[in-house]
């Protein structure tokens, strides 16, 4: 069975528990979705009836309407590129650094020397109180606030009226030059404008650009738009893969946004892959350690769900996943190490079971390129040919 669109949905940070590699991350006894719904009394019976409860411990549901199983990942890094690259065939074996006691003297001396402003702040942040705490003195020096969350990642905010956001953009463009090197590898630099006054400072999220570094290989991606295929993006899609393989950009500010950017194109006629990246997971709920938060964005989705279901063609498939984990009831605000979710639903399937669990991501990715029949990723094991 073959499939003329196939929609793939990634629910950024929502694992399904603890990987065999968990310890090696400091992260035994994690689990996003099982300690969410341990915590919260999930009502979500459009996610119930594809099987993705069923996917906290494999248990079997002669009820699906989807093909359901967990993938474990094989990349380096718990971070959301190494997740994205997996998925689309890249294997990755060494990690991006984090900088979560703050970045070394020489990247901030040669941020100061090229953009010629001045560098405040320097600590890892999950949230806006950083820009509450240092807004002011940013605004009155012209300063720059350069800052991080677990991830790899180096952040700079700065008030519109102060530096404006061509300009701040154009700073993390030189920044992101300098960062490229192995010492570094820093996976997105982001730019993070912001506005308002004293105490009630508050991010342009329209506005913020992540400058991500390109991807080590070629991916599924690339094969597909060099067959002329659709590559459409929604969300940070495009910033992950730093504009490389996709051909359509669809932005969006929220998983609100993202899922109505996502009906809007299923209206639309094309032939071939778009995907979804639904953030708020992650940023909003599970680096601030929100369970409560993310609880009702999954119910939220739930609603969404049965839109996008009743909207699909008879010849698309719908594939939902995550990235990592990030378990709002762990330690610390770091990403965790965990298996994810993986459901595969069409309206066309006769016989929808569990299926064995993927031994990595890129499975995902085989997937696609056997459907579109383009060229196998280095990595991964196609199982179309057990959808029926």
């Amino acid at each position: 069975m073959k499939f003329k669109r196939i929609f793939l949905m990634v629910l950024d940070s929502l694992g399904v528990g603890e990987t065999t590699d968990a310890i090696k991350f400091n992260d035994v006894g994690a689990n996003t979705l099982g300690h969410i719904v341990e915590k919260c009394n999930l009502y979500i019976p459009n996610l119930k009836k594809i099987g993705f409860l069923d996917t906290i411990n494999m248990s079997e549901n002669k009820e699906t309407e989807a093909y359901y199983t967990i993938a474990t990942p094989i990349n380096a890094g718990k971070d959301t590129l190494n997740g994205h690259y997996e998925m689309v065939g890249i294997k990755n074996d060494i990690p991006f650094q984090t900088f979560n006691q703050g970045f070394t003297y020489d990247i901030l001396a040669n941020i100061e020397k090229a953009t010629g402003r001045s560098v405040i702040g320097n600590k890892c942040c999950q949230n806006d109180s950083i820009i509450q705490e240092l807004g002011e003195r940013q605004y009155n020096y012209g300063s720059l606030i350069i800052y991080t969350s677990a991830d790899s990642d180096l952040q700079v905010a700065a008030h519109e009226d102060c530096i404006p956001i061509s300009t701040l953009h154009e700073y993390c463009q030189k920044i992101r030059a300098l960062t490229l090197t192995e010492d570094y590898r820093i996976a997105r630099v982001i730019a993070r404008p912001f506005t308002g006054t004293p105490g009630k400072y508050r991010f342009i999220n329209s506005a913020r650009k992540d400058f991500a570094i390109k991807p080590p290989k070629k991916s599924i991606l690339d094969c597909l738009n060099e067959q002329g295929y659709s590559v459409i993006g929604i969300g940070k899609v495009n910033d992950i893969f730093d504009n490389q393989g996709i051909n359509k950009v669809i932005k969006a500010n929220n998983n609100t946004e993202a899922t109505n950017k996502l009906t809007d194109i299923i209206d639309k006629n094309f032939t071939g892959l778009c995907i979804l990246n639904l953030s708020d997971f992650d940023s909003l709920y599970g680096h601030r350690r929100d369970v409560e938060g993310y609880a009702k964005a999954i119910e939220e989705l739930d609603v969404d769900l049965s839109i996008i279901i009743n909207k699909l063609e008879l010849d698309d498939l719908l594939i939902i996943t995550a990235d990592h984990g990030n378990d709002p009831t762990f330690k610390g605000f770091d990403h965790t190490r965990e298996n994810v979710p993986v459901i595969i639903y069409s309206r066309n399937f006769n016989h929808p079971k569990r299926l064995k669990p993927f031994d990595t991501l890129a499975n995902i990715g085989a997937l696609i390129a056997d459907n579109f029949d383009i060229e196998q990723p280095e990595i991964g094991t196609s199982i179309l040919e057990e959808l029926e």
